[in-house]
């Protein structure tokens, strides 16, 4: 430390110091240079340049001036930061692609979506659009505040009077220190519309003011899907929305599609765009691309996209969304200067702080105006007394030496102001004319009502309101111009697996010791009846095939388990793996407990409110319970039904409340009965009894029957017949049935019972694995009480484990007429009566 008497050295806290002077910085970045003021929606450079070109007279009437111009004014007057920031800013105002309504108008190479950069300061040209205009309408009326520039030199506004909500119509982005803001752009006549309905009725609530204004809507148009995000940032500030590209699937002559985007979210690169889709073609990371082009000119964006002949253009442009900026998030941040402070603004805060600003812009300017009409007034008072006294005043002024005089002798003679003398002796020889005395005497009469409607204005915060609608109004009718990004309400927010995968028929089979897996239905040949069959899969000595379900990867899949429980999952959820692969086990795909195993499979296209679950368990209890009651389900999985004691959930059917049902057992008895003889019931209920058993009896099978299907039934030693149904009498539930199969050592007890039609297919499938695809048409139609025909020629000690439909597909292999000469081919077998 110096010890000289004048010494600058200062001792300071170090830590006081580096916090002292943050926080300036933080400040001044914060008020000076990020964020906007809620007010007129402008930073203070956006502010500046505006500023300096109309002080330049750089209006939308006059010619194009150089940028190079505009940016020396800009920095040497108001803004001392470097030129290329200065101009940057002024390009973006210039860009259709960036403001919802430019502020600047240029003149030459201003940049492009593709990322080019404007040409140079000294080429270009600009002027204040006819927009920007209103801006700074009325600035010269006292409406405003000025302050110092930078070294006090000159003077600049604190804030535009902004005619037009700029902050929402334009929007903002910018971060500061510790903070950002990130407004997006509105549809000016809907802002103007918002704020009109919040100055006819200032307790307007924000779902209210949604329906004027939906969203924003941004300069490259594109979709916003849903409209939760947008609502959150409404009545929060902060938020979230999901912008998509626009586009289009067409359908070529050659059978091939294309996807055309025509419109792109905003801020979205073009060229950065079409680089990364094709890195991702070239990747294979997305499949299917043959082309790419940009076909894009001065009428409009045109990409296009050619899909392969045999892939999916949906599935193909789910994946661009979720893998390209075809679709992206726009984090809205509602954050404004007011008062000088930062602060988060909903919208109906942004509407009101707006209109406020115009409230005192036009009291100022009323107050301007009434001013200028008084002290006008003041001096035409002044003047009409010189002429009504005319010969004495030009006395007076004759007899006077000076015009200080002169001045001082009409002010004591006439009472006078220092002003109105002033005026008199400026007065022309003109003036004296008749004419011109009718002149004055009507100026003065028309001031007078002004300044009474003036001050009428200033008197009515009402008639201030009403002024502040008509102008805006009035740049509403000029400016307007439709709505161009479209808002899709309850659209996906975010797309889901399911929308990246094809929709395809699958089979799902799950093994008796847990093990599934999901295969196309086109995997399995369709076989003749009585073929040796080909292996659906391999298993365990152990383990067999207990469920088959047809069903699409789309599709919600329900299982239910021996204990009454019910999990969900989707189709394509459950991994697919090879003809002989055993899969996974059940226990990695859903949360079921020890000693639980799923007893039932169903599939759901959607859960509506008059559709049903019908339940059936082992002993013979029913239940049936609205579809809709399953639709929320955990991962831990949901109570379906109470069980009673040492009984098992069976069959569970899909119904729409107006169907017979029929129950088959083991021991070959089948009962038929409307199911409304079981009333609805909660999901928790036990249910009542369905089928009346005998001792060593039990339930195999439930179906919905239909009055032109057949009752399939298959043994345990591979017979099987079909039965009219017709020839079941629709009985009470809770009897014992009729019989509908003579069981006997040959054929083995009732396995399996379906409804089914000529044209339909099934699979049968044994404890081993072996699996056959048989044509329903090739098993003969028998009585009720019948052994039935072989239908599948089993192995030693194999049996029939399950049996299930399968839907018949365009995808299907074609009837398989080559058998290996190795394996037998059983004719078929008379029936067999009891």
């Amino acid at each position: 430390m110096s010890d000289k008497p004048n010494s600058q050295i200062k001792e300071v806290n170090i830590s006081q110091e580096m916090r002292s002077s943050f926080l300036d910085y933080a400040m001044s970045v914060i008020v000076s240079r990020a964020l906007p003021d809620v007010r007129d929606g402008l930073k203070p450079v956006h502010r500046r340049i505006l500023y300096a070109m109309n002080d330049l007279g750089m209006t939308s009437d006059k010619p194009f001036k150089k940028s190079a111009r505009i940016v020396g004014e800009v920095i040497g007057k108001y803004h001392p930061h470097g030129d290329s920031a200065v101009y940057e800013t002024m390009v973006r105002m210039a860009q259709d692609f960036s403001y919802r309504n430019m502020l600047v108008d240029g003149h030459g190479n201003f940049g492009s979506i593709d990322g080019d950069s404007a040409a140079a300061m000294r080429y270009t040209e600009a002027r204040m659009s006819k927009i920007s205009m209103e801006l700074l309408r009325d600035i010269n009326k006292d409406t405003i505040d000025y302050q110092d520039n930078y070294d006090g030199s000159e003077r600049e506004p604190v804030v535009l009077p902004a005619r037009f909500p700029n902050l929402l119509v334009n929007g903002s982005a910018g971060i500061a220190v510790g903070m950002a803001t990130n407004i997006p752009p509105h549809q000016l006549g809907e802002v103007i519309d918002g704020v009109l309905a919040v100055s006819k009725n200032q307790d307007i609530t924000i779902p209210e003011l949604m329906e004027i204004i939906p969203g924003p809507d941004f300069p490259t148009a594109g979709q916003i899907l849903g409209i939760s995000g947008i609502r959150r940032a409404y009545e929060t500030g902060k938020g979230s929305i999901i912008i998509r590209a626009k586009v289009e699937i067409e359908e070529q002559s050659n059978g091939k599609q294309t996807i055309i985007v025509n419109e792109l979210p905003y801020q979205v690169n073009k060229a950065k765009l079409i680089e990364k889709i094709a890195e991702l073609a070239r990747d294979k990371k997305i499949e299917g691309i043959t082309d790419l082009r940009d076909e894009s000119d001065r009428s409009g964006m045109r990409i296009v996209i050619e899909v392969r002949r045999d892939a999916n253009a949906n599935v193909l442009l789910n994946n661009l969304y979720k893998q390209t900026s075809l679709q992206t998030s726009f984090g809205i941040n509602m954050l404004a200067l007011v008062e000088g402070q930062p602060k988060v603004l909903n919208l109906k805060q942004c509407l009101q702080y707006y209109l406020d600003h115009q409230v005192v812009v036009i009291r100022r300017r009323t107050e301007f105006e009434l001013r200028k009409a008084e002290a006008r007034a003041h001096i035409l008072e002044g003047l009409k007394i010189a002429l009504d006294n005319l010969d004495a005043v030009i006395a007076l002024i004759r007899a006077s030496q000076t015009t200080d005089i002169a001045r001082e002798g009409l002010m004591t003679q006439f009472s006078l102001s220092e002003k109105q003398a002033q005026a008199i002796l400026d007065m022309r020889l003109q003036k004296l004319t008749g004419l011109e005395r009718e002149k004055i005497e009507a100026e003065y009469q028309s001031l007078l009502a002004l300044i009474a409607e003036l001050k009428a204005i200033l008197a009515d915060n009402e008639k201030v309101l009403e002024i502040i609608r008509e102008e805006l109004i009035e740049v509403k009718d000029r400016f307007n111009d439709g709505r161009r990004t479209e808002i899709i309400a309850g659209g996906s927010e975010v797309i889901e697996d399911e929308d990246l995968i094809p929709r395809q028929d699958i089979v799902i089979s799950l093994t008796h010791n847990g093990y599934i897996k999901r295969l196309p239905v086109s995997t399995y040949k369709s076989q003749k009846r009585g073929g040796r069959g080909i292996q659906g899969m391999n298993t365990n000595e152990d383990d067999f095939v207990e469920h088959l379900l047809t069903t699409s990867t789309h599709d919600t899949i329900l299982f239910f388990t021996n204990k009454g429980k019910v999990y969900k999952t989707k189709g394509y959820e459950i991994p697919e793996y090879g003809r002989t692969a055993k899969g996974i086990p059940i226990i990695n795909l859903l949360e079921v407990d020890k000693g639980e195993w799923v007893n039932a499979i169903i599939r759901v296209d959607e859960f509506v409110d008059d559709w049903y679950l019908f339940f059936t368990t082992k002993q013979g209890i029913s239940k049936r319970t609205p579809l809709s009651s399953f639709e929320n389900i955990r991962n831990s999985g949901l109570i379906a039904l109470s069980l009673r004691e040492e009984d098992e959930l069976i069959s569970v059917k899909l119904t729409d409340g107006k169907r017979d049902m029929v129950i088959g057992t083991k021991n070959g008895m089948l009962i038929r009965f409307n199911e409304n003889d079981v009333r609805s019931m909660g999901r928790t209920a036990t249910g009542v009894k369905g089928i009346t058993l005998d001792s060593e009896d039990e339930v195999i099978g439930m179906e919905i029957l239909e009055e032109e299907s057949d009752i399939l039934i298959i043994t345990k030693n591979g017979y099987g017949k079909r039965t009219p149904a017709n020839e079941y009498r629709i009985q009470t539930r809770g009897g014992k049935g009729l019989r509908t199969c003579n069981i006997t050592d040959k054929n083995g007890d009732v396995v399996a019972l379906k409804c089914v039609t000529s044209g339909e297919e099934i699979m049968v499938i044994t404890v081993s694995g072996v699996l056959i695809r048989l044509s329903v048409s090739g098993i003969s139609q028998m009585g009720r009480n019948t052994q039935g025909v072989k239908v599948i020629r089993l192995g030693d000690s194999e049996f029939v484990s399950t049996v299930a439909k399968v839907q018949t597909s365009e995808e299907d292999e074609e009837l398989d007429e080559e058998v290996d000469s190795e394996l037998d081919v059983t004719s078929e077998e008379s029936p067999e009566n009891e």
